[in-house]
């Protein structure tokens, strides 16, 4: 499991386009939590963690340090 912090998450539709955005990337196989609360995510499969900050960059947040 690959859990990280995301920045820039504030209500439940933002949370949606986050696990959106992971949901895409190759490797994933689950995303466990995306939580706008805590500003972080978890998810599970092979993916890498730049491919992961790349989908959360792309789709306007602000990944930060590994959790």
């Amino acid at each position: 499991m690959t859990k990280f912090k995301v920045g820039g998450m504030n209500c439940g539709h933002c949370e949606e386009k986050v696990r959106k955005a992971l949901s895409s990337v190759p490797g994933v196989t689950r995303v466990v939590a995306v939580s706008a609360e805590r500003g972080e995510v978890e998810v599970e499969g092979n993916a890498k963690l730049l491919e992961l900050e790349k989908a959360v960059r792309l789709a306007g947040f602000e990944p930060g340090i590994s959790a």
